[in-house]
C-alpha cells in the first residue's frame, strides 16, 4: 500500500468575479502521509479555505475554477473524477469539519436524522436499527448524551454545534479529514476540550489530517507537519519541531511568531507585521511577501524565489537559496 495518501501538485485556482481575476492558489504542492496531521497557516485571504474546498472538488460554480494542477487521493485523479465518483467519495473516504458549524447544520433537521443521513448516502444496505446504534455512539463519542438526538441545532450551544459537525465528518471512519478553523468561533475553554476530543478520535480512527488554522498554538499542540501560506504559496513548510525551533524562518514565518504573547518577555506590545497582505488580484511579479519584508532586495522584486532546503524543512526565499535550511 502507497504510504501517500493525498498528493497536490503545482495547483492553481482562482475566483472570476465580476470586479475581476481573484488569484487564490498559485501552485501548492503538498503531500500528505496516511495517518499524518499537517497544519495548513497563514493570515485571513491566504488561501487556505480555497485549498479544502479545492480538494473536495466545492469550490462554488461558475466561480470557483481550478486551473493548473493535479490533485490525487489514494491513487484517484480527483480533477478528472465525475460527480458520482466524488459523491462516493465524499464523506465516506474525506470529510470536511467547517469553521462555523451554524453554516453547516441543518436548521430545520433533527441532529440525529443529520448525522444518520451521512450512513443513508454510503451505506445504504445497512439495517436502520445499526444506524441508529451508530449514531447513538458517535454522538456519545463526541461528549452529547444520545437522548439529545432528537433536539435540533439552535437547541445546542456553539461547541456541542461543533462536536455534532465532527460526528456528522467522522460517523463513516473516513481516511482524510479537513478540518477549517474548527475552533476560531469558540472560547479558549470549548477550544481546548474540542481539540483533546479531536485527537482522541483521530487516534482511534487513524484518520489522516489537515488542520487549517491561523493559530500557531494549535499547530504546536495538534500536528506533526506544517506548511505556511501566504498569498496563495507555500512559503515553508517542514515539521513542527523544524518550524518552533525557529533556528531558521521565512521573514513572514517570523512575523507570526512575533504576534503571538510571549509569557517569558518583558515587551510591552506585540510586534505586528507591517503592511497589508497581496492584492490577489494583482499580485507582484516576484516574492509576494517582498512589499513587507524588511530583507526585501531587487532581485525580490524581480524573481519568484524556489523551496530551498533538501530536507522535510524548505523556505521559500532567496536568504536560504544554497543553503542548508
Amino acid at each position: 500500500m502507497n504510504d501517500i495518501l493525498l498528493n497536490i501538485t503545482d495547483l492553481h485556482a482562482q475566483y472570476n468575479t465580476d470586479d475581476g481575476v481573484v488569484c487564490a492558489l498559485n501552485g501548492v504542492d503538498i503531500s500528505l502521509r496516511r495517518g499524518e496531521v499537517m497544519g495548513i497557516v497563514g493570515e485571513t485571504g491566504a488561501g487556505k479555505s480555497t485549498l479544502a474546498l479545492s480538494i473536495l472538488k466545492l469550490l462554488p460554480d461558475k466561480v470557483g475554477q481550478i486551473t493548473k494542477g493535479s490533485i490525487t487521493y489514494d491513487g484517484i485523479d480527483i480533477l478528472k473524477a465525475g460527480k458520482k465518483k466524488m459523491h462516493q467519495l465524499r464523506g465516506a473516504k474525506m470529510s470536511m469539519i467547517f469553521q462555523d458549524p451554524m453554516s453547516s447544520l441543518n436548521p430545520i433537521i433533527t441532529v440525529g436524522d443529520q448525522i444518520k443521513e451521512v450512513l443513508d448516502l454510503h451505506f445504504p444496505d445497512m439495517h436502520s436499527g445499526e444506524k441508529e446504534k451508530r449514531v447513538d455512539q458517535m454522538l456519545e463519542l463526541v461528549g452529547i448524551q444520545k437522548s439529545r438526538k432528537n433536539d435540533y441545532p439552535h437547541q445546542f450551544s456553539g461547541g456541542m454545534k461543533q462536536r455534532i459537525g465532527i460526528a456528522m465528518s467522522l460517523i463513516a471512519e473516513p481516511e482524510l479529514l479537513l478540518a477549517d478553523e474548527p475552533t476560531t468561533a469558540l472560547d479558549v475553554t470549548i477550544q481546548a476540550q474540542i481539540l483533546k476530543l479531536m485527537q482522541e478520535l483521530k487516534e482511534q480512527f487513524n484518520s489522516a489530517m489537515i488542520m487549517i488554522t491561523h493559530d500557531l498554538g494549535v499547530v504546536a499542540e495538534f500536528c506533526e507537519t506544517v506548511a505556511v501560506v501566504y498569498a496563495g504559496e507555500i512559503i515553508e513548510q517542514g515539521t513542527v519541531e523544524e518550524l518552533f525551533s525557529k533556528e531558521k524562518n521565512h521573514p513572514y514565518t517570523v512575523g507570526l511568531f512575533n504576534s503571538i504573547p510571549d509569557l517569558t518577555s518583558d515587551a510591552v506590545r506585540l510586534v505586528p507585521i507591517p503592511g497589508f497582505m497581496a492584492d490577489p488580484m494583482d499580485l507582484p511579479k516576484g516574492c509576494k511577501f517582498a512589499q513587507r519584508c524588511e530583507h526585501c532586495e531587487n532581485a525580490c522584486k524581480e524573481k519568484k524565489p524556489d523551496l530551498y532546503g533538501t530536507g522535510s524543512h524548505k523556505i521559500r526565499c532567496f536568504r536560504y537559496k544554497g543553503e542548508e535550511v
